[in-house]
């Protein structure tokens, strides 16, 4: 996987045999003068952390407070009928590379199944192919190393947490969304302000320094997802009007991020780049706390659009999201639904064909271009059957918590048939009445399932020793283990001792000597591990030492050979009791 070839946008831009005024001028080569082009479209891309379809007050929602994302959906295309995966890092892997996420080797959110195959033509890559300046501010969760890192897949900017949310082990250790510390292009720094606030106010300066050019700005909030972490100020009108605490917390969170979108779009408008912006606003999921299941008989008990189902869920209310599409310049400023079956793999598709872009290769997409829906030229998507799942497991199984879709109906779990036109809350099953459409829709399961399964056995591997990332910090929420009870995914599993250990699927990328260091605590804390004996075991090498109990790391040096391998270490406690080395650095010499 790691040799695989890449077409770079350098390479895309640069030609083949042209000089440069050819490029900017392709008239000259033929002594007439070129037609002036119309400027391409920017575009930004807004998606936000388990706010579902109903966390939006322009949905019906009478509590929450959003006017700006009530405003962009009154003045934008609003695909009513748009879907997505039922958790964050599989609906990122569709909407980053048009195909469906197990495909991407993506149907978990850590245990290894969140790292993204480098052989993807990710959307930063289209753009960058065709002269874009890519910028990525918040939540990737597609990787943490090399090649799966958001700037080893196309963009040229970066400013993003670690792991699937700000506090999770592979981010920066002590984050708490207040002042923390991000990775800037790759390396850590202190940035001030509240996240959402950084993601928003950093973008926005990524978008002044290439207003001159066409760019490509992919801003991904961690909020509203937990720790329900946010300014006091945000939640407490809600707390007053009787909304549980946790879901006033969340609600704040929204409202957080609502300003700094009228705060985006005020600027825009000030660079007088607004009218030729595509502006996109949508959410990876159905909503996480925006439904209260013991909320008190005087409390706000939420709203969901009258769906079934959140977060994680196989009905509607755990994959149909909202997706606003604004651009002036385009005539879509106007408010308008557009209500055919739509999904996350679309949108690389319809970007595509909206700003005249080509891709560089790579696999085939899953998704189309829904230009002709965003327009209302056409009805041919309603013929559609699309596929949602929920794995969350080592090993994906047939039918598990997932849903067939059409225009008309949803087969969820190959046993329970809905009518979502007549039935939108997925209350009557009627799969018994008709056995002909419960034919049809198993058929065309098996066959996506047919198809998904070469990717079930192959491993997202972490590359080791490039130039690219040298040295290389592991983090346990990568372990390739069985059982996600064995997963030390967060940095409380850290500071407990959490009793597991499992590999890391890795590529050594060439023969050398490595220094390989286990660490029972991030190494910059400089902090006595307390174990008493170190192993280390990465191919067929299998090593190991005694180490004083203050000792902060337990180091190998040891000759490596290019390939796959699997990497995995054990460390002694106190109480002779084993974990894996929570933090491992691996340096090429």
């Amino acid at each position: 996987m790691m040799n695989a070839t890449r077409v770079t946008r350098r390479d895309f831009v640069r030609g083949a045999g042209l000089g440069a005024a050819a490029l900017v001028c392709p008239g000259l080569l033929n002594g007439a003068a070129a037609r002036p082009k119309k400027p391409k479209p920017n575009v930004i891309l807004i998606i936000t952390d388990d706010q579902g379809y109903g966390d939006v007050g322009a949905h019906g929602n009478p509590m929450i407070v959003t006017p700006h994302m009530d405003k962009l959906w009154s003045q934008s295309v609003r695909l009513t009928n748009f879907h997505v995966d039922p958790t964050c890092a599989p609906t990122r892997s569709a909407l980053m590379s048009g195909r469906y996420s197990n495909r991407t080797g993506i149907w978990h959110t850590i245990m290894g199944r969140s790292l993204m195959d480098e052989r993807e033509v990710t959307l930063a890559e289209t753009f960058g192919a065709n002269g874009y300046r890519t910028g990525m501010f918040g939540k990737w969760h597609l990787g943490d190393n090399y090649p799966q890192r958001p700037e080893d897949q196309g963009f040229d900017y970066v400013v993003r947490h670690g792991g699937g949310g700000v506090g999770q082990g592979p981010d920066y250790w002590d984050n708490d969304y207040f002042d923390d510390t991000y990775w800037h292009n790759g390396k850590p720094e202190k940035f001030e302000g509240y996240c959402t606030d950084v993601w928003f106010r950093e973008g926005i300066r990524f978008i002044e320094r290439n207003r001159n050019q066409p760019f490509f700005c992919y801003i991904s909030t961690n909020a509203p997802h937990g720790p329900l972490y946010v300014d006091p100020k945000y939640a407490k009108p809600y707390l007053d009007k009787g909304v549980p605490q946790n879901m006033a917390k969340f609600y704040g969170m929204i409202e957080n991020i609502d300003e700094n979108l009228g705060l985006l779009r005020q600027r825009l408008e000030a660079l007088g780049i607004a009218r030729n912006t595509i502006l996109i606003f949508m959410t990876d999921n159905g909503t996480a706390t925006g439904v209260a299941r013991r909320a008190g008989e005087d409390q706000w008990r939420g709203f969901n659009s009258g769906m079934r189902g959140t977060k994680g869920s196989e009905y509607d209310g755990g994959h149909r999201v909202p997706l606003f599409i604004h651009w002036p310049e385009g005539d879509l400023a106007e408010g308008r639904n557009a209500d055919q079956l739509c999904a996350h793999i679309d949108i690389q598709p319809t970007l595509m064909e909206m700003c005249g872009l080509k891709r560089p290769g790579g696999p085939t997409m899953d998704g189309v271009s829904l230009r002709s829906m965003v327009y209302g030229d056409a009805d041919t998507l309603r013929d559609r059957t699309l596929f949602v799942h929920s794995q969350r497991i080592a090993h994906p199984e047939r039918w598990r918590k997932t849903a067939v879709m059409t225009q008309r109906w949803r087969l969820v779990n190959g046993k329970e048939l809905y009518d979502i036109q007549a039935d939108p809350g997925q209350e009557k099953d009627i799969a018994a009445k008709h056995p002909a459409v419960m034919k049809k829709l198993t058929a065309a399961y098996d066959k996506w399932w047919e198809s998904l399964k070469p990717t079930f056995s192959e491993r997202i591997r972490i590359g080791l020793g490039s130039d690219a990332e040298n040295p290389t910090r592991l983090m346990s929420h990568d372990w390739c283990v069985e059982d996600q009870k064995d997963s030390s995914w967060h940095q409380g599993h850290v500071r407990r001792g959490h009793l597991a250990s499992g590999p890391w699927a890795v590529q050594v990328t060439r023969n050398g000597k490595y220094r390989i260091d286990l660490y029972r605590w991030p190494r910059h804390l400089e902090q006595a591990m307390k174990c008493t004996h170190a192993r280390l075991k990465i191919g067929d090498i299998d090593i190991e030492k005694d180490i004083r109990l203050d000792a902060t790391h337990a180091r190998f040096e040891l000759n490596l050979k290019a390939g796959p391998a699997m990497l995995q270490s054990w460390l002694t406690n106190e109480q002779g009791k084993k974990h894996g080395a929570y933090f491992v650095w691996v340096e090429r010499l």
